[in-house]
């Protein structure tokens, strides 16, 4: 399953002398939800044979700590900060245009075809928690999470993996008029997308839908246990790791989803664990409770003035950075794993050993050095302690949101090589590259992983 999102040619800036920035492009691919069967992607190599000569000396890069200092020979550079939009072109399918006063693309098919009514939009609610199952889900269970302190709001909708336009996927089925609040804000406010999903359509993430070369207003194939050709009436992310398409409930059923087969629910900040666990109790043999926010810090500047910033959510990432989670060692061979990657070519949603998305690449990497890590960009937010840009050490990994349709999704995921630079899979018809770490407004954060909170992160998809 896959998700998620980038930046824009930082190699060829770098090349002209540029300094405005341009973070590539990338998706991330999702493991299974909850307990449904398989993990979508597997490590399908042993480590790489390409060997880099070690540098262990120098001096760090201006803007970070001399902790900073990178294994490689790579000179010393002065992180990025620019802010250049990063919007990849979109294809439009006959007769669909995009939709004037909104983030969202949108076909006008969609809006103009006779549909089923959809109430507006009356607030945004954070979906922090995912309860699945592989089968049906009581309106019963549904009311007694409601129930829990802390809990604001709870969603019946059916959860499943399929191919959408021969890839596999998470795909939602919902009420349009109901689950829209717990969209990311843009896509939840799109009217035209929750009209088009109501009347039979599906909408994909906006990555999905750019990188993907899916044609807006065209039509793709949709198939669960059942088989059917759906119109593409937007592209909206969610802001729901690993979920790259929605359907309405009947569609999704019609697809061969089990009804109601997960509950989405909002809590309230401070009491996040408590209604997890509290929710993990009431469910029944063979469901299980996800957890949904990305907990990342924000970082600092690339000065090493420190700050608290936080993700949207309000939570940074748990753990202590100071605590020892994976050997230098480790890090090391994941380092090396990476690198001997340089010059692969991007591709949506593979995870090596010869092509890559940005979390395959981290995954595959960290897969080298016995490091078991989630899939998913947003998941791989959660594998250790948030760290401070001051503080960053080679294998922090980096994160990125630039997708406008849900603007603070953690959508773009690299791997920090000390002295300024980042290792990255960038987006279609670039190769896996070494540039410049950035650190504009779009860059959501950095954590230290560690390896026992990567892995069971990554247990919780499996």
């Amino acid at each position: 399953m896959y998700l998620t999102d980038a930046g824009r040619r930082i190699a060829r800036a770098i090349r002209r002398g540029a300094r405005r920035r341009a973070l590539s492009v990338c998706v991330a691919t999702l493991a299974a939800l909850g307990t449904l069967t398989g993990v979508l992607v597997a490590v399908l190599s042993a480590a790489p044979s390409g060997q880099l000569d070690a540098a262990g000396a120098g001096q760090a890069a201006r803007g970070t700590s001399s902790s900073a200092l990178s294994p490689f020979n790579l000179p010393h550079v002065r992180p990025a900060t620019g802010n250049a939009p990063v919007l990849p072109g979109i294809t439009l399918g006959a007769g669909a245009h995009l939709l004037p006063g909104s983030n969202v693309p949108a076909s006008r098919l969609a809006s103009a075809a006779r549909q089923a009514s959809v109430a507006p939009l009356h607030r945004t609610l954070q979906a922090d928690l995912l309860i699945v199952a592989p089968f049906s889900l009581s309106g019963g269970l549904a009311a007694a999470v409601a129930r829990l302190p802390g809990v604001v709001a709870t969603e019946r909708i059916e959860a499943v993996r399929m191919r959408v336009n021969g890839t596999y996927t998470a795909v939602l089925g919902v009420d349009p008029s109901v689950f829209r609040s717990f969209a990311a804000r843009p896509t939840g406010a799109s009217n035209a997308l929750w009209q088009g999903v109501a009347g039979g359509g599906i909408a994909v993430s906006y990555t999905m839908g750019t990188l993907d070369k899916i044609p807006l207003g065209g039509m793709v194939t949709a198939a669960g246990r059942t088989t059917k050709k759906l119109r593409v009436v937007a592209f909206g992310t969610l802001g729901i790791g690993g979920v790259n398409a929605v359907v309405s409930d009947a569609t999704a059923r019609a697809l061969g989803a089990p009804a109601a087969n997960a509950i989405v629910v909002s809590v309230r900040l401070g009491d996040f664990t408590a209604a997890a666990a509290a929710a993990g109790r009431l469910i029944p043999k063979g469901a299980g409770v996800e957890q949904l926010v990305s907990l990342v810090a924000t970082g600092t500047s690339s000065t090493g003035t420190s700050s608290t910033g936080t993700s949207s959510s309000g939570m940074a990432g748990t753990g202590s950075a100071t605590t020892p989670g994976v050997s230098t060692g480790s890090i090391n061979v994941a380092l090396q794993a990476a690198m001997s990657r340089r010059g692969m070519p991007y591709i949506w949603g593979a995870a090596g050993p010869t092509a890559f998305d940005c979390s395959g690449l981290v995954q595959w990497s960290f897969a080298q050095a016995g490091i078991r890590m989630p899939r998913v960009a947003a998941d791989q937010a959660l594998s250790g302690p948030a760290v401070a840009v001051s503080q960053l050490k080679p294998g922090d990994l980096l994160f990125y949101h630039t997708d406008r349709t849900a603007p603070t999704y953690i959508s773009h995921v690299t791997i920090y090589l000390g002295n300024g630079w980042m290792i990255q899979a960038p987006e279609p018809g670039m190769n896996v590259e070494v540039v410049p770490a950035d650190f504009g407004t779009e860059f959501a954060g950095a954590v230290r992983v560690n390896a026992a909170q990567a892995a069971a992160v990554a247990g919780r998809l499996a």
